[in-house]
């Protein structure tokens, strides 16, 4: 267990020790505070049976968020790419004169 933390998440009202790195740390708990204001959020607006369907559609809401993310992140790949051939191209023009 090499430096490694044992640290309790609560997600959900429950609770799940884990061994963790130290830098994972921040991160997780960040991420576990987040979970619970999605779940808070569901369940105040929506009408939600049970625990499982909160948690099913936070992780369906994170998963599109980082998804959204690299379809964005793709766009705009290659627009720089254009924007790199726009000016290598111009740049050949300048330096052929």
């Amino acid at each position: 267990m090499d430096g490694k933390l044992r640290i309790k998440i609560s997600i959900a009202d429950r609770v799940y020790p884990l061994t963790v790195e130290p830098a994972q740390e921040e991160g997780l708990r960040s991420a576990s505070k987040k979970i619970d204001a999605m779940i808070k959020q569901f369940e105040e607006n929506y009408a939600v049976r049970d625990k499982q369907d909160v948690l099913a559609m936070c992780a369906l809401q994170f998963a599109s968020q980082v998804e959204q993310k690299q379809i964005d992140n793709a766009i705009d790949g290659e627009e720089t790419i254009e924007r790199i051939k726009r000016l290598n191209s111009l740049l050949d023009q300048y330096l052929e004169k």
